[in-house]
């Protein structure tokens, strides 16, 4: 009885796996339909309907590798760069030949050129180039990406000197005028120690001429005006007017006694 327990479990286990192994093999068979439909759309250019039919596909097979590769390049056609790259990073986890590992680095160093990311692109040709040496567009790619990094890394250094330049330029035109202002402080210093030294001579020349001045007008009244006799002067003076005076009388007292002289004609 035991025994035939154990062959019973054993035969429905044996039907379940046969089951399973069928019904696998019918979705296997629908992905492969579906990897078919989506690549009808992709020569299309129907990117986006490949990408779903891509996807149906992976949701029932998610090890068809074919399936995650194409979709990978459905969704990189459509410009979406990073989720590509995330696709693509899975295909090269995924796959098991160097075939397939160098396709996916390859379509991953596309994915960083449009991105502009050319530093990752030159990393994912190189990967690419050591699974697969003998591919010529995955050498050429790199070369180019190669030349790109370049002219970036290039154009990165003139961008960094020039803003250092600009910097430099400001910072001199700062400090020039800045030594400017200084100069012209300095300047305006100067000329106003000099106003106050002018003031200063102002006030000197103003205080002595003032003493000049001074002095000229107390000497000026110590001396007599010309019109103006001393005391002395005026004494003689009137004692000659006086004496004047005395001698013109007596030549009038003089006249007046001696008469007028008269001419008589003589009788004949």
């Amino acid at each position: 009885m035991k025994r035939n327990s154990l062959i019973i479990l054993f035969l429905s286990f044996t039907l379940l796996l046969f089951s399973q192994e069928k019904d696998q093999e019918k979705l296997n068979r629908e992905a492969r339909e579906d990897v078919r439909s989506g690549n009808e759309f992709y020569n299309q250019l129907k990117f986006a309907e490949a990408e779903v039919e891509y996807k149906k596909a992976l949701s029932k097979n998610p090890n068809y590798a074919k399936a995650s590769y194409n979709l990978g390049n459905a969704i990189y056609m459509q410009d979406r760069n990073k989720e590509a790259v995330a696709q693509f990073e899975l295909i090269e986890k995924m796959a098991s030949d160097k075939m397939s590992k160098a396709e996916a680095y390859h379509n991953m160093g596309n994915s960083f050129m449009k991105e502009k990311q050319y530093d990752k692109a030159v990393a994912a040709y190189k990967n690419s180039m050591r699974n697969n040496s003998k591919d010529d567009e995955t050498r050429y790619n790199l070369a180019l990406a190669q030349k790109l990094l370049q002219d970036q890394q290039n154009q990165d250094n003139k961008d960094d000197k020039d803003n250092k330049d600009n910097k430099d330029n400001k910072d001199d035109q700062n400090k020039d005028q800045k030594d400017k202002d200084g100069g012209d402080k300095d300047k305006n210093e100067d000329k106003k120690d000099d106003q106050d030294k002018n003031e200063d001579k102002q006030d000197d020349k103003s205080d002595q001429q003032k003493n000049q001045d001074q002095k000229d007008k107390e000497e000026q009244q110590q001396q007599p005006r010309p019109n103006q006799l001393s005391p002395e002067q005026m004494k003689q003076l009137l004692e000659a007017m006086n004496n004047e005076e005395n001698k013109t009388q007596q030549k009038l007292n003089e006249q007046q006694t001696q008469g007028v002289k008269i001419n008589q004609e003589k009788d004949w």
